[in-house]
């Protein structure tokens, strides 16, 4: 009776070993395969991309600027032509030429040469003597440095800009009047203005001073100068 027991007994424990190894093997199978987060892509996916509307690039019609080209060069002359007001005598007009050398773009030298003739004075009337025909001319010869103080564009239109610049001078020379040579100090303001890249146009004022006895009584004599005119690079 006891062996027929025992045998009863391993007959069940075999049966639930038996029943037992399939799960686990299904278990670990699942274990050994990677786990993916992300789906798998629907078909449908092609769909809502062709779906969306599409991408509207601006059209910007592009402005056509035309840049100033000025010239290399850096030698400038020209001629000008005014009016000078000699001290003690009535203004006449003035011509001369002028020539100059930009060292960069704010300093330039500048050599000039002019002339004017004078009337009679007040004091020629007075005292009754009269300066001869040649001693009438007033000629000087400058030699100047110069410094552009306000570079910049002026507008002539809303389609027009043109180069230009404010500048002033200073400088040393010779004046020629009434049979003497006087040593005269010259500054002065101008404005220019580059009209194409070789041509440019001036306005200057000059202040001439130098020691004078003309009339007598040693006196500084301030001979004012305005002018315009044109100069080409080369």
């Amino acid at each position: 009776m006891e062996s027929r027991i025992r045998i009863f007994l391993l007959a069940a424990g075999a049966a639930a070993t038996l029943a037992v190894l399939p799960v686990t093997a299904a278990g670990a199978a699942a274990a050994d395969q990677p786990a993916t987060d992300n789906p798998a892509p629907s078909q449908d996916g092609d769909n809502d991309s062709e779906s969306q509307p599409p991408v509207i690039e601006p059209e910007v019609e592009r402005r056509k600027i035309k840049v100033a080209k000025i010239d290399r060069e850096n030698f400038e002359i020209g001629g000008f032509f005014g009016v000078m007001n000699v001290e003690d005598f009535s203004a006449n007009p003035d011509y001369g030429l002028r020539f100059a050398y930009h060292i960069s773009e704010d300093f330039f030298t500048e050599a000039m040469v002019g002339k004017t003739t004078v009337g009679r004075n007040a004091a020629e009337i007075f005292f009754n003597f009269d300066l001869a025909r040649g001693e009438r001319q007033f000629t000087y010869y400058d030699l100047s440095f110069g410094y552009n103080i306000l570079p910049g564009e002026v507008f002539v239109g809303r389609k027009r800009a043109f180069n230009s610049a404010l500048y002033v001078t200073g400088g040393v020379g010779s004046t020629r009047f009434a049979g003497d040579d006087e040593f005269t100090i010259v500054l002065g303001v101008g404005y220019r203005m580059l009209v194409s890249d070789w041509l440019a146009l001036h306005l200057d004022v000059r202040d001439h001073a130098y020691r004078s006895t003309l009339l007598g009584d040693p006196k500084v004599a301030h001979n004012v100068e305005a002018n315009i005119g044109m100069t080409v690079f080369f």
